[in-house]
């Protein structure tokens, strides 16, 4: 069968991996795809992301057999709606459905109704009246944009003139466009961050294995949040009963809810977890494989990726196998990200061992013959281990060999594990 993957990057390129090792597959290709992405089995093809015209014309002549949307604004604008209406298999939500990460107030909404579990909260499209209700409920407080903000649109503030600053950026100076027009302000859950997927259609919900990610920017968490640096998986410390109880309480009450109100959910459930002394809570919902989760979840992956999709879109709750191995993986990002940072940086790429690693490719570029950076984050590398402390040996010691001029990497990814142990 023939496979279209629609972005760009690490997530996508990690998908775009695993595709090509189904014995289903004749033909992978990426859209627009990267020179990292592209190799003998995957093929990049030169149409935007957001260009669904395009897109589709290119899946109906190439007689393509499933797309698979990678980065959320495409399924936010409506883009399965499109690919279905012509007849072609897509596994990603609805616009309607996608409005889980389109919109906080949506999924807040949504979870308060369902009676998931999840910080109290009130929603603001007026300045002063947010700013009223931080000095009410005082620091520490979360703001978040409404709308779609690339995972930066988040500030965690310990502080009530952060929380301020933080309504005027979003509010008045626009730092998120549109996205802050409205903003949600909820309690500060006090716990661990812990990521939990699943593939969904309709009622059928099947989790893959949990993860956690390192969403600030620098060591001891510290920092602005980021798209994410880096992620492993077990996450041994946090799966003592939390992983089924989020299971049983969140994601499939989710996907119930999402089919009573007539909005059912294909594709990727991402559920971002706190878990607190009184349990899982939910801090967000995502539409899609999660960047950088996907990265270290789909190399412990034994099962066809394929024949969990195809499950998946059947109504089977198949069983899927998984690798006893731990996986890592370290972003390696352009200084000064998430914010403003320079690009064209040469970056030279080290030799790694295929057989338990595996370089994913974010932003960079191939100019004559070599590497430069192209984005925030620019490299990820994986690599599996017996345990996460072999794991993380094993790619540090390939990130240490070597001076990186023009990027930053945290050297504390894990630490939640090693710190215990």
């Amino acid at each position: 069968m023939k496979v279209l993957v629609i972005g760009n990057g690490g997530r996508e390129h990690a998908i775009c991996w695993k595709l090509a090792q189904s014995k289903k597959v004749t033909h992978v290709f990426a859209a627009p795809g990267s020179d990292g992405i592209s190799n003998e089995k995957v093929k990049s093809v030169s149409i935007p992301a957001d260009h669904h015209a395009e897109l589709m014309t290119f899946a109906k002549e190439e007689k393509i057999d499933l797309t698979i949307v990678g980065p959320e604004a495409p399924l936010v604008d409506g883009i399965v709606d499109s690919f279905n209406c012509e007849g072609l298999t897509t596994f990603g939500p609805s616009k309607a459905a996608a409005a889980l990460e389109g919109s906080k107030t949506f999924a807040k909404e949504m979870m308060k109704k369902y009676q998931i579990p999840t910080a109290s909260y009130e929603v603001f499209d007026n300045v002063e009246a947010a700013k009223a209700y931080v000095k009410q409920q005082g620091a520490p407080i979360v703001v978040k944009a409404d709308g779609l903000a690339a995972g930066k649109g988040v500030v965690v503030a310990e502080t009530e003139a952060e929380a301020l600053n933080a309504i005027d950026q979003m509010m008045e100076e626009k730092a998120f466009g549109e996205a802050g027009s409205s903003l949600v302000i909820e309690e500060c859950l006090r716990g661990e961050e812990l990521s939990l997927m699943a593939f969904v259609h309709e009622n059928t919900v099947i989790p893959m294995v949990p993860v956690q990610d390192h969403k600030r920017a620098y060591e001891r968490d510290q920092g602005p949040n980021t798209g994410g640096m880096g992620a492993y998986s077990p996450v041994p410390h946090l799966e003592n009963g939390w992983v089924e109880q989020a299971e049983r309480e969140i994601l499939r009450p989710m996907a119930e809810a999402m089919v009573k109100e007539k909005v059912p959910f294909t594709g990727i459930l991402y559920a971002g977890l706190m878990i607190t002394e009184s349990g899982p809570k939910v801090i967000e919902f995502n539409a899609r494989f999660g960047d950088p989760e996907t990265q270290v979840v789909l190399p412990r992956m034994k099962s066809d990726l394929i024949d969990v999709i195809e499950s998946t879109l059947n109504n089977v709750e198949m069983n899927v196998e998984w690798k006893q191995e731990a996986c890592v993986g370290v972003v390696l990002a352009s200084e000064g990200y998430p914010a403003s940072y320079e690009k064209g940086v040469a970056v030279h790429i080290p030799k790694i061992n295929d057989d338990i690693q595996t370089w994913f490719h974010a932003g960079l570029q191939e100019q004559e013959g070599h590497w430069v950076t192209n984005g925030g984050r620019v490299l990820l590398l994986s690599s599996l281990g017996k345990t996460i402390e072999e794991a993380l040996s094993s790619t540090y010691h390939v990130l240490e060999k070597q001076q990186w001029d023009g990027l930053f990497y945290r050297r504390d990814i894990g630490h939640h594990v090693t710190s215990r142990r």
